[in-house]
């Protein structure tokens, strides 16, 4: 099944899609003929790859076998020369999740720290999946904020539990 993101690129359609964040101007500067469509589908399952063994704050599964991130979540548009952007979108368990901030939070620093390209990074609670998801996309895709929120030790300690892999 191809993502839904690739689908759209492939019949050269664009998506227009208010408060989904800045990634329109990376998709206009790419011409129709000039996509590298292959190169981007790659480096998604990638980045998905990364992504899916995170776990849950409060579950004992990853955020893959909760559904909380898909492969149709994640896309990778070419940016620059050897850059490119990350559009991340995932839809907490329930509509008012607690934990969706640190959920985002740990999808943030996981990829910070383990993406082998040159990337900007955007992560979006999915469009209606979560009834305070205009500020939870503020706070995660504020870096002053991630980074207060990592000098907190019991906040880093419980995203490094949440990104030990599993055995």
């Amino acid at each position: 099944m191809l993502p839904l993101a690739l689908l759209w690129r492939v019949l050269g359609w664009r998506r227009r899609s208010p408060g989904e964040g800045g990634h329109e101007a990376a998709a206009e500067r790419r011409s129709g003929t000039d996509r590298p469509v292959a190169m981007e589908t790659e480096r998604a399952l990638e980045v998905y790859d990364i992504i899916r063994t995170i776990r849950d704050p409060e579950k004992p599964r990853t955020l893959e076998e909760l559904e909380v991130v898909t492969e149709s979540g994640v896309e990778v548009l070419e940016a620059g020369e050897e850059e490119f952007l990350v559009i991340i979108r995932f839809t907490p368990t329930v509509p008012h999740c607690s934990l969706a901030t640190l959920i985002g939070l740990c999808l943030r620093i996981k990829l910070q720290r383990c993406l082998p390209f040159k990337h900007k990074l955007e992560i979006y609670i999915s469009e209606g999946a979560h009834s305070t998801e205009e500020d939870i996309n503020k706070q995660i895709n504020d870096k002053e904020r991630v980074a207060a929120a990592m000098e907190n030790p019991t906040l880093r300690e419980i995203v490094e539990q949440c990104l030990l892999e599993p055995d």
